[in-house]
């Protein structure tokens, strides 16, 4: 009997607390919402390119796997790839994209960096509703030209991850956990 009881009141429990599911509603401006996550991401690892010292530049946690300045110029890279390859907006001419990850000086990795957040910022700003639906390809899919942005976003944010653990495993604080 109690049992019984238990599950009726489980079951009611469940109906009345139970919600209608509305499916998550698509961004009615996906240029403000990529750019506010951008700009928090780039506040990041700005800061964190900023406080690194210049002989960490070179420093990896082990052979074979990017340096701190390699992992800055990598972001770079890909803030100029992405918007290249899937959606037509070239690189500056006098940036050599595919041979970014090679430089390590700190006054030219976080200029780079800087001219990459920069060419992002400025294209997306002026992307219309249509350019950010119209389907293109990337990685072998179709998809949307804000799925681009997001997919650029997520590997900002991955790297921010990678960076702030270098910054850490060199004594490093990252300056907005201060």
């Amino acid at each position: 009997m109690y049992r019984a009881k238990s599950i009726y009141l489980i079951g009611v429990a469940v109906v009345l607390g139970a919600q209608p599911v509305q499916a998550q509603s698509t961004p009615t401006d996906y240029r403000n919402e990529f750019l506010e996550h951008f700009e928090r991401s780039t506040r990041k690892i700005m800061s964190l390119a900023d406080a690194m010292p210049e002989e960490l530049y070179t420093w990896s946690p082990g052979e074979g796997i990017m340096s701190i300045g390699q992992v800055y110029m990598h972001i770079a890279r890909y803030n100029f790839y992405y918007p290249e390859t899937a959606l037509g907006i070239g690189a500056p001419a006098d940036i050599d994209v595919p041979n970014l990850e090679s430089i390590t000086v700190k006054a030219r990795v976080t200029g780079l960096l800087k001219r990459s957040v920069e060419h992002v910022r400025m294209h997306v700003s002026g992307m219309t509703e249509e350019e950010l639906t119209h389907p293109t390809r990337l990685y072998g899919r179709q998809i949307a030209g804000w799925a681009v942005l997001f997919q650029l976003l997520a590997h900002m944010n991955e790297h921010v991850g990678q960076s702030v653990a270098y910054a850490r495993m060199n004594g490093i604080v990252p300056p907005w956990s201060m």
